[in-house]
């Protein structure tokens, strides 16, 4: 290869880094809450069942499930949420820097690691709800009021 080409093949290859602003597996998502309820969330404590379930349900809880995923870790109710697995815990309260669905559905690159894997990604407006309700303990109800529903 001639030296004169090395800058411009440099150019191509950072160019072909850049992650596009929409993809066929990973489009970007709708806000599943209300602005009211956003609002809400983001200037008060958030809820679990007004701010955090409703987000959960629609775009976590349908591959994060002891169907989907036999024998890993679950989302489908707090004490499988909690519970350390290989990689560590989905919610560590208090924690989101530690915390696996925080570091997730953070995750700005289309790659498929980043959650959800596949369909629509999470908001920057749920991200900030979901990285909040953790920093402040992850209070989640027990019994039907803390459990997600999913399809099968």
């Amino acid at each position: 290869m001639h030296t004169h080409c090395f800058p411009l093949l440099c150019v191509f290859a950072l160019a072909s880094c850049a992650t596009p602003p929409d993809s066929e597996t990973k489009p970007m998502g709708e806000n599943v809450l209300s602005k009211e309820a956003i609002h809400a969330a983001k200037n008060g404590p958030v809820d679990f069942t007004a701010h955090v379930k409703p987000v959960l349900e629609t775009k976590c809880v349908m591959c994060h499930n002891h169907k989907a995923l036999p024998g890993h870790g679950s989302l489908e109710n707090r004490q499988e949420a909690v519970r350390s697995g290989a990689l560590g815990a989905y919610i560590i309260p208090g924690q989101p820097e530690k915390s696996l669905l925080v570091a997730n559905v953070k995750t700005v690159h289309q790659k498929v690691s980043a959650m959800p894997a596949v369909g629509e990604r999470l908001t920057q407006d749920e991200c900030v709800i979901l990285t909040k309700w953790v920093k402040e303990g992850a209070q989640w109800p027990a019994g039907k009021a803390g459990a997600l529903h999913f399809l099968p």
